[in-house]
């Protein structure tokens, strides 16, 4: 095995440089004669070279000093180097035609060398000298390579990003993988080859795993489509293949990638969906040179928000929340950005009234966007006085200021909880829409109303929860092999919410489409395969059964709603029943009843105002029909 040195002198590679030329000098000459010369003509020619090959050693040196084409890493040969080499090489052979002519013209009348072999030395030092490297850097690939059996490797994605994870794993010594092929949708490109590697159908990924026993799939497509994406990483986890992504270019660092930057693919890639198409012109409309208020600003919801409407050039956002910690967590995040756009920092409780006042006399806010909320259903079931002091009377709180200082647009996210709730927490949700669509007619305000369902990766959600168990060892906890849930990406319900707010002329309750439910058991399994493990061997998963207020299944709509379709049709607007001013009078009852503490005299007014609501698994089902 030849054992290259990682730190060459750099007079070797000079002296190398010199030989290799002088080698293309003497092809040069041999071909001029086609390899045919007897003594006599070597020896003739030679009497003409012998008198310059001196000054032909001495221009190869000094020009190729002049250049530095010493100083490139051998084995990291690059096109900058083969620039240096090819100027440096072209300038010699200048200096050369020159010494030529004033030789022949006036020395000796012979040619430093003759045209002919000009050309061909230019050519074959250049080819010799880059050769030289290659055949170096080649060699230095093969001694540093590992030797182990190699693990196969399909890339999907034909594209660029494809042939950059194929060039970075073949350069990388330390990585024992072999691209065996490429997997793309597009047909035209099927059976051909890209740089010698073959090009299939996604069809065949199951032929392929046999034949070539395949053990990691690369997905290097930037945008891919989501249902291509859940078909061929289902077929991988059925065949037991690892999969990986490759993270989008603006996350490689210095602008380039590396096979330490390529990372298990994530339930979330799997469980969005198409991009959503946006009327930016109207949300721009509503939202530039605005002041806009956000409530819950450091939360999931609130903080996706914020980001997405710095993109609509507000004239100020105030973030608002009552978490320290979060909000300045968020408050770095923006600058670490550049500050992209003005916004201040505002510490608060929506539950104290005389602290909002003093926010909306100071900054009187044209737009108010309302995420804080308490949302953990079994936490607010144990606590009924809580989630009235905030989602009721703190939305009441900013409903009542917003008309008091002729806010705009108010644009409120709720939860699919609210839909015929059966805990605490939807309930209370269900109260803060009614008091937001009543008070819609009250002045000069529009309160519109989004409602949605669990958001990936939010604060407290199924997936951060299945995460941490999975890195525990598990057991993955799950209340009931039955239960289903609906799922959005939090850039997708933030976008919704802006395109909703936008097109909401006031009183209305969006809903989104949210796709099909899913079962949590399912999700649960996939993660757990997603993650490298086998269910039933590696982790387990436990049924602990439904938490007091938890439904088997959600809903976005209530049985006595119809929607009406808007020009997005992944917005939908919900027709509900007409609210009362008794319910009005009920909700100041209620906010009333937080003195006393009393959780049954509290919830018994919230199914008062909500008839629907009817508890499940809760020590509050006795105060149902009574």
């Amino acid at each position: 095995m030849i054992i290259l040195r990682k730190h060459t002198p750099r007079w070797v590679v000079v002296v190398l440089d010199l030989f290799i030329n002088l080698g293309a000098l003497a092809f040069a000459y041999l071909i001029r004669f086609d390899l045919k010369a007897d003594i006599s003509v070597i020896q003739e020619e030679w009497n003409v070279l012998s008198k310059s090959i001196l000054f032909y050693i001495l221009v190869k040196f000094s020009i190729f000093q002049l250049f530095r084409i010493q100083k490139g890493l051998v084995r990291y040969t690059s096109t900058e180097d083969l620039r240096r080499i090819f100027l440096a090489v072209l300038t010699c052979s200048i200096i050369f035609t020159i010494a030529s002519v004033i030789r022949a013209k006036f020395l000796d009348g012979f040619y430093l060398l003759p045209t002919s072999i000009l050309i061909m030395e230019f050519l074959m030092s250049f080819g010799f000298t880059v050769g030289g490297r290659f055949v170096v850097k080649l060699l230095y690939l093969e001694s540093t390579k590992d030797k182990s059996e190699k693990v196969n490797v399909l890339v999907y994605g034909a594209g660029v990003s494809g042939l950059i994870t194929k060039r970075t794993i073949s350069k990388d010594r330390f990585i024992n993988q072999k691209i065996i092929g490429f997997l793309d949708d597009n047909k035209i490109l099927h059976d051909t080859r890209l740089e010698g590697t073959r090009i299939y159908s996604p069809k065949k990924l199951e032929q392929l795993a046999k034949e070539f026993d395949i053990k990691i799939l690369i997905i290097a497509i930037q945008n891919p489509d989501k249902e291509n994406i859940n078909r061929i990483v289902e077929k991988c986890l059925r065949l037991r293949i690892s999969v990986q992504k490759v993270p989008r270019p603006k996350s490689w660092i210095n602008g380039e990638f590396s096979t330490k930057q390529l990372s298990k693919i994530n339930i979330e890639d799997l469980l969005g969906r198409k991009p959503i198409q946006l009327d930016q012109a109207k949300i721009s409309a509503e939202l530039e040179g605005k002041v806009i208020l956000v409530t819950g600003a450091a939360g999931s919801i609130g903080s996706g928000l914020v980001n997405q409407i710095g993109n609509y050039q507000p004239k100020t956002i105030v973030l608002l929340d009552q978490a320290e910690s979060a909000l300045y967590d968020l408050q770095q995040e923006l600058h670490a950005k550049g500050n992209l756009f003005a916004f201040n920092v505002v510490i608060g409780d929506i539950r104290n009234h005389d602290r909002l006042k003093r926010v909306f006399e100071f900054y009187k806010p044209e737009y108010v966007f309302h995420a804080a909320a308490y949302k953990h259903v079994p936490l607010m079931e144990n606590n009924p006085s809580e989630a009235v002091l905030t989602n009721v009377k703190g939305t009441k709180n900013l409903v009542d200021l917003a008309l008091e200082y002729n806010v705009q647009k108010f644009v409120m996210i709720s939860t699919d909880k609210a839909v015929n709730p059966t805990n605490v927490m939807g309930a209370s949700k269900r109260i803060a829409e009614i008091y937001a669509q009543t008070k819609n007619q009250m002045g000069k305000t529009r309160f519109v109303t989004t409602r949605f369902g669990n958001v990936l990766g939010s604060n407290g959600s199924v997936i951060p929860l299945f995460q941490k168990q999975i890195e525990q060892g598990g057991p993955l906890t799950i209340t009931d092999e039955r239960i289903t849930r609906f799922f959005m990406t939090i850039p997708e319900a933030c976008q919704l919410v802006l395109e909703a707010g936008s097109m909401g002329q006031g009183g209305e309750i969006f809903v989104f489409d949210m796709g099909e439910s899913i079962k949590i058991i399912d999700l649960a399994k996939k993660m757990i395969q997603l993650s490298g493990f086998e269910l039933g061997k590696d982790i387990e998963i436990k049924i602990t059964g439904l938490r007091p207020g938890e439904k088997l299944y959600e809903e976005l709509l209530a049985s006595e709603e119809n929607t009406i379709l808007t020009h997005n049709p992944q917005i939908l607007i919900a027709k509900t029943k007409e609210n009362n001013d008794k319910q009005i009078k009920a909700i100041d009852e209620l906010i009333e009843l937080f003195d006393t503490q009393q959780n049954e005299q509290m919830v018994r007014k919230m199914k008062e105002i909500i008839p629907e609501y009817i508890s499940n698994n809760s020590e509050f089902e006795k105060l149902d029909n009574k």
